[in-house]
């Protein structure tokens, strides 16, 4: 288990200010927080900065085409403008080897892009980037072959992330039934998992948290996997409390490791967050810590978000 009294993670060794020949941006303008002229509006900060760029506006079915031809045109730079789906996209198909990446906020949590320019808002972000960013390479994990960068979350609580976008949505009836089955669901399957070295123990779920914005993890990079041992309502609500009062690890309902690798399996098939998004798993996966997860243009003194 980890102690709260670890110091935090160093930053990754980061490069002198780049330069760029080639840019390739894309802007997901159905995005939450992005909206019509999005597009226009950020080559314009794009050219105020001395470079052009080829600029892809895709509807939301071409998104994942059009970054991936973005990446393959071998830019210096890809940058992209949409929510926490369009980051986390463009993060694991740059990779490690790829281009530089600047993911800016306009989604509704924006959790990577918080990591990289703070809470500023998707101009300001990429004002500061192109004018102050250096490169930094971001570590993150894998769920089942599936990147994130900032967190994950394995378990039933997960379908509560789906009754908070139909609200978002202004979809009240939808909110209110996927908030009924998350409900329903909640505390009736348990998440059994194993760590390297250590027995199989079971949870409420597990939250697996990158070392970019661990408050625990060490010299040693490796992921903070929390475990969430709540049982019932009250026990759910007390954690809640213990997050917007302080810090909520110290909940009796939490215990925390640090791990590169683990496994986790359930009866039924496992809800999962990815940097917000959420998916589905089967009835078991594999999770593991990757040291270096994609290139970012970053701020120096850029945080993330206390989780």
């Amino acid at each position: 288990m980890v102690s709260a009294n670890d110091s935090p993670i160093s930053e990754s060794p980061v490069a002198a200010r780049p330069r760029f020949q080639r840019i390739e941006a894309i802007v997901n303008e159905a995005a939450g927080s992005v909206g019509p002229g999005a597009a226009k509006a950020l080559a314009g900060v794009i050219a105020a900065h001395g470079y052009a760029c080829n600029l892809a506006n895709p509807a939301p079915a071409d998104l994942s085409r059009a970054i991936e031809a973005a990446v393959e045109a071998g830019p210096d730079l890809v940058v992209v403008l949409g929510g926490d789906g369009t980051a986390r996209l463009a993060a694991e198909r740059c990779g490690p080897d790829g281009p530089l990446l600047a993911a800016l906020p306009g989604g509704t949590l924006n959790m990577l892009p918080h990591v990289l320019y703070g809470m500023r808002p998707w101009r300001a972000a990429l004002e500061a980037a192109l004018s102050e960013g250096i490169e930094r390479s971001i570590c993150g994990g894998r769920v089942e072959g599936r990147a994130f960068y900032v967190a994950a979350v394995l378990g039933e609580p997960a379908l509560w992330s789906a009754a908070r976008e139909a609200a978002r949505a202004g979809k009240i009836r939808q909110a209110w039934r996927r908030a009924l089955y998350a409900l329903r669901r909640s505390f009736t399957g348990r998440i059994h998992y194993k760590l390297e070295g250590m027995p199989e123990r079971d949870a409420e779920a597990l939250v697996l948290i990158s070392p970019i914005v661990s408050k625990l993890m060490n010299a040693a990079p490796s992921l903070e996997v929390v475990e969430l041992d709540v049982h019932n309502a009250t026990e759910m609500f007390r954690l809640a409390y213990h997050g917007l009062v302080g810090d909520w690890r110290r909940d009796p309902g939490v215990t925390v490791y640090a791990a590169v690798r683990g496994r986790a399996g359930a009866r039924r098939s496992i809800p999962c967050i990815l940097d917000g998004e959420l998916q589905r798993l089967g009835h078991r996966a594999e999770f593991e810590f990757q040291p270096r997860a994609f290139r970012a243009l970053a701020l120096r003194e850029a945080g993330g978000p206390v989780l």
